[in-house]
């Protein structure tokens, strides 16, 4: 499973960090979410929620 978040859409709204906490992380000097740990969709299944939740689509996945 491949993540990619997009930094130039990414407005640090923090919902993908609170769904899915294990994969995802802001990123303290830019502000924005990063991925932190992408095989770990295939075990908490949140990664979907995230994307899903992201008020600007910056949350891309692809199987």
């Amino acid at each position: 499973m491949d993540i990619t978040v997009y930094q130039e859409r990414c407005i640090g709204c923090g919902n993908c960090v609170e769904i899915c906490q294990a994969v995802f992380h802001l990123n303290e000097e830019t502000g924005k979410s990063e991925v932190i740990d992408p095989d770990a969709c295939e075990y908490v299944g949140c990664c979907e929620a995230a994307a899903e939740n992201c008020p600007v689509e910056a949350i891309i996945i692809k199987v």
